[in-house]
């Protein structure tokens, strides 16, 4: 199983993003490969940067299809507040999503995200593509 980062989404989408390539190969690779996952906060914050930057046809193509095959995970109460906690620990340097995805994957044992963003790698995970 592999988690997926608004980075990552946001890429599949904008043809003109520097990774659109890498983005929509391994889009192609993942969704062949097994389960993938994200949370409810990256499909929040996937869709006001895609409504914002690319309009509501690319926030409609998100939600409706490239959502389709991925598993999302609900933040709760209890990883809402190990996420604020984390976030607040780390002076702001990292998105509280961020930390809501960093404790997803510790919590389902996840050790790949597909991201551009570098602070996957930072917190120990491996990234792709």
């Amino acid at each position: 199983m592999i988690f997926v980062d608004t980075s990552a989404f946001y890429a599949r989408l904008d043809r003109d993003d520097r990774h659109h390539s890498a983005a929509a190969a391994t889009f192609a690779t993942v969704a062949e490969d097994g389960r993938v996952v994200t949370h409810n906060y990256v499909v929040l914050e996937t869709s006001a940067l895609l409504r914002r930057r690319l309009g509501r046809e690319a926030t409609r193509r998100f939600l409706t299809d490239l959502l389709a095959p991925i598993e999302i995970a609900w933040v709760d109460r209890d990883l809402h507040s190990a996420a604020t906690s984390a976030f607040l620990a780390g002076g702001g340097r990292v998105s509280l999503v961020d930390c809501a995805s960093f404790e997803v994957m510790r919590r389902e044992g996840l050790s790949t995200a597909f991201a551009f963003d570098r602070d996957f790698a930072r917190q120990g995970f491996d990234v792709v593509p």
